[in-house]
């Protein structure tokens, strides 16, 4: 089938955080406002700047056999929990194939990781310094490989229309539902589990982030560090965890009587070329990217009444954010309820565009938009630029159809914004 207009539609969510093993624990802790972040009490922690992230809540080895995780690195753990769980929620009882109701060359996988096997690559080479070549294990390749985490989720739903990696930094993981979106919509799959996954809590991470000034250091309160929008914030909290939708044809979808969680209307993209790790100050590249939204596809500005915004709590990013939403929606951006998840996950790099793209369609079904926690005293610029949701979570318009934007942006100027719609 070939197509360049087709609808393409959410039916199955899965998710794996550090609020929860799955998309449901995940989202009440959303919704209650609950912080995933902790102090780090491995031996290596004690010597960092930085000693708190988001660890994950359930740990991969109480989901997957032991057996199969030892040739998984913990970014394709975690991916795999995650599609597994979406998987099974969008109806399917096996793999394509075995499934009558979704045809293995129509189905496709496109998950992200923005550092891909890091954990593996540098706990492999501690192995060859301190115990020689013959102890490497043979399965390293295939663990640090980037596309290692899309390729089993491949392997595991049986997709042969085509298994992809983008890799965009903290934009990966919208990326690839973008291109899952795309996939569909040109006729390509009919079917394709998308999202982000990402395991990077590890020494060296730590400390490069730290080193760059770009993470919280506020360890004697690892749950209020993560603070998007307060005037006290002094950068992100690293989480880990993979989040992945399954998205389809709406008429695939109905003609196999799925349950559908909303629309997955499109994509914007854009680069800022203006640095390598700083956002360009005045939100110019995320106003084209937002822009490029509006003009491809048939969303209405008037629909949008809640961004799940990137928001990691650094000072420059968060603000610049919001200009850009002033400047595109004007006086409706008064209008839109804005929240910042990453205060309660912390922020997981390539997985963060896949959890909040869980959220953000969660949020529209439910007509609830999460919380940002930790705003003690928020920035006067976020005051006037939005109106962000703070301390407990609010109710979206009951009636009508209503859409939403998650925002994702990464090192190297990526820009990403996805849009969904109730149905």
């Amino acid at each position: 089938m070939s197509s360049t207009n087709r609808t393409v539609v959410v039916t199955g969510i899965g998710a794996t955080t550090p609020l929860g093993g799955d998309a449901a624990s995940t989202w009440d802790g959303l919704i209650a406002g609950k912080s995933g972040v902790g102090p780090l009490e491995q031996d290596w922690a004690a010597e960092q700047a930085v000693r708190i992230a988001a660890q994950i809540a359930v740990e991969p080895s109480e989901v997957i056999p032991r057996p199969q995780a030892r040739r998984l690195d913990r970014s394709a753990q975690f991916a795999l929990i995650a599609a597994q769980e979406a998987w099974k929620d969008a109806g399917f009882t096996a793999k394509a194939g075995e499934d009558a109701s979704v045809d293995p060359d129509r189905l496709g996988a496109v998950i992200a990781s923005g550092i891909g096997g890091v954990t593996t690559l540098l706990d492999q080479y501690d192995v060859l310094k301190e115990k020689g070549v013959r102890r490497v294990s043979p399965h390293t390749v295939p663990m640090l490989m980037p596309n290692g985490p899309s390729a089993n989720v491949g392997l595991a739903v049986g997709a042969r229309a085509g298994v992809h990696t983008p890799v965009s930094a903290c934009a990966s993981g919208a990326e690839a539902i973008g291109y899952a979106i795309e996939m569909i919509r040109t006729g390509r799959a009919d079917v394709v589990v998308a999202g982000g996954t990402e395991a990077a809590i590890h020494p060296l991470p730590i400390a490069a982030f730290g080193n760059m000034m770009a993470m919280s250091k506020n360890n004697d309160d690892p749950q209020g560090a993560s603070r998007p929008y307060d005037v006290e914030r002094d950068g992100f909290v690293l989480g880990e965890g993979a989040g992945v939708l399954v998205l389809e044809s709406a008429e695939h979808a109905a003609k196999r009587g799925a349950r559908v969680y909303a629309e997955a209307v499109g994509q914007g993209i854009s680069a800022d070329s203006h640095d390598i790790v700083q956002p360009e100050p005045e939100g110019r590249g995320i106003s084209h990217a937002l822009h490029n939204l509006l003009d491809n596809s048939d969303l209405d500005p008037a629909e949008i009444v809640h961004v799940n915004a990137h928001a990691t709590s650094t000072p420059a990013g968060d603000i610049a954010e919001l200009k850009a939403l002033r400047k595109v929606f004007g006086d409706h951006a008064d209008h839109i309820a804005v929240s910042a998840t990453k205060s309660m996950t912390g922020h997981l790099l390539g997985g963060a565009g896949g959890v909040e793209s869980v959220a953000t369609v969660l949020a529209l079904y439910n007509r609830v938009a999460p919380p940002t926690i930790n705003v003690q005293n928020i920035d006067p610029e976020a005051e006037a630029n939005a109106d962000v949701v703070r301390g407990e979570a609010r109710k979206l318009r009951a009636e009508g159809r209503i859409a939403a934007l998650n925002d994702s942006f990464g090192f190297g100027g990526h820009n990403m914004v996805l849009a969904f719609r109730t149905v």
